[in-house]
């Protein structure tokens, strides 16, 4: 399942992702991931959540990305949720393109049985018909 947390640039979803994964933490039985395009939330994480900092591993555009994703979850075995912040940058994400990665990454979670929840800077409107009902915060 893919849950996305959406909203223009600054609105705070990055804060509501956090939130998040911390409370996920607290009842969690696997293992909990969170993505993110540096290391600047590590000390705002719980230390039972993994945080994985995608500029160290060379990821440089959304195939590659959606192969990292893949590596994690095929690693895992006991990986429960997967967290993702801004998505765009994070998975290098050009233009449109989101969609498509964004559905790959929805058929990985479902395969697996992982809750991956995604914050991507867009609109609500600006999302396809088949995306808008994953949204769970929109600001």
């Amino acid at each position: 399942m893919i849950q996305l947390i959406i909203g223009e640039k600054g609105k705070g979803k990055t804060k509501v992702l956090l939130d998040k994964a911390n409370e996920a933490a607290k009842n969690a039985k696997g293992s909990l991931v969170f993505v993110d395009k540096d290391s600047s939330h590590i000390l705002e994480l719980k230390n039972s959540i993994r945080l994985v900092d995608v500029s160290k591993y060379g990821v440089m555009a959304s195939n590659e990305f959606y192969g990292f994703v893949a590596g994690i979850v095929s690693a895992d075995h006991d990986l429960e949720q997967l967290y993702i912040d801004a998505f765009l940058k994070t998975a290098y994400v050009k233009d449109d393109d989101y969609i498509d990665s964004l559905k790959r990454i929805e058929t990985l979670s479902n395969r697996y049985d992982i809750t991956v929840t995604v914050s991507i800077s867009v609109k609500k409107e600006d999302l396809p018909e088949d995306l808008a009902d994953k949204v769970i915060v929109a600001l």
